[in-house]
């Protein structure tokens, strides 16, 4: 397999680990140019992986040693950089959401087709998880049956000092809008999102998910400070039974800081083995000049998902999912 040249824009706690894993677990790829706006932090992380620091993020895609692109710069930047990719015919690994909304992932979406290949893999890394592989493989497989009701849990120890109420739908909940889909084989065609009347950060959210004519429903709880470790849980009950995805578990209680070893402290930690997949899988098709995983449709499908849920926690009301180009 022949090796791909890879620049790295972000090198924040995800792109610093995504530097890593590239380095020390992927051997058919090869970090060549980082930019970071932090430059003492760009500094250090291209001196530890022999790669060269470059001044602006839009230079990581035109530079003539970049073959690839890993984009893990704030949301606001993520379909500037990747439309940039696709006009330099470059493959672009682009963590999620793909843009700030509908509106500019649709760009993305365009631009792409307008290409005539395929370049876009948006990073979501659940798809690559060991035990959500096994769980999709049991429930396509017919292991529970027709598939009637998916529960799922997100939680966090603690928010992102800048998270809002609609950034717990569009940056954490679009985490379940894609995989559901990914699951089921159905689309996201309704959605309900409740939180507790609050002051400030409005949690847990509770959604209620309606999947293609109603033939599936599902739940999604997200709770960016529920304090005791980050907790990610998916059952899928079906006609003829129930297959579950859950922490290793000999804990009942889980309290403030008092998780316990069955409940990883982070994201980086309980997906390492995902994204490290996600990263192999990814410049391996790369080299070829293409993409694989998540497309660029379906991180604008999940957009669309997140638009509703963002408007449903607004009004109240169930919100239907806009219509998707495909």
């Amino acid at each position: 397999m022949s090796v791909v040249d890879v620049g790295v824009i972000g090198l924040g706690a995800m792109g610093a680990d995504h530097v890593r894993s590239l380095v020390e677990h992927v051997p058919h790829a090869r970090v060549t140019a980082v930019f970071d706006p932090v430059p003492e932090r760009a500094a250090a992380v291209a001196a530890a992986v022999g790669a060269r620091v470059v001044a602006t993020d839009e230079e990581v895609v035109a530079a003539p040693d970049v073959q690839a692109v890993v984009v893990t710069s704030p949301d606001h930047t993520h379909a500037r950089l990747t439309l940039a990719c696709i006009a330099a015919g470059k493959p672009v690994l682009c963590e999620k959401p793909l843009g700030t909304g509908p509106e500019e992932s649709a760009q993305v979406v365009a631009a792409e087709a307008a290409a005539g290949r395929r370049l876009v893999t948006v990073g979501f890394m659940r798809r690559f998880d060991p035990g959500y592989l096994e769980l999709r493989d049991a429930v396509r497989g017919g292991l529970v049956g027709d598939p009637l009701v998916v529960h799922n849990v997100h939680r966090n120890a603690a928010a992102h000092p800048d998270a809002t109420s609609e950034g717990v739908v569009t940056n954490s909940m679009v985490h379940e809008l894609d995989v559901l889909p990914w699951l089921t084989g159905l689309p996201v065609t309704a959605l309900d999102v409740r939180a507790p009347h609050s002051e400030g950060l409005r949690e847990p959210q509770l959604a209620t998910v309606v999947l293609g004519d109603g033939e599936v429903l599902a739940t999604v709880e997200v709770f960016p400070n529920a304090r005791y470790g980050y907790d990610v849980r998916c059952e899928v009950v079906g006609t003829s039974g129930t297959v579950s995805l859950r922490p290793p578990a000999r804990l009942d209680v889980a309290l403030d800081g008092r998780a316990g070893p069955a409940v990883p402290a982070d994201f980086r930690s309980r997906f390492a083995d995902a994204y490290r997949a996600e990263l192999a899988a990814w410049a391996a098709a790369a080299a070829d000049g293409g993409a694989t995983g998540a497309s660029a449709l379906d991180g604008h499908r999940a957009n669309l998902a997140a638009a509703a849920g963002v408007e449903s926690l607004r009004t109240g009301r169930t919100v239907t999912v806009a219509a998707d180009p495909a």
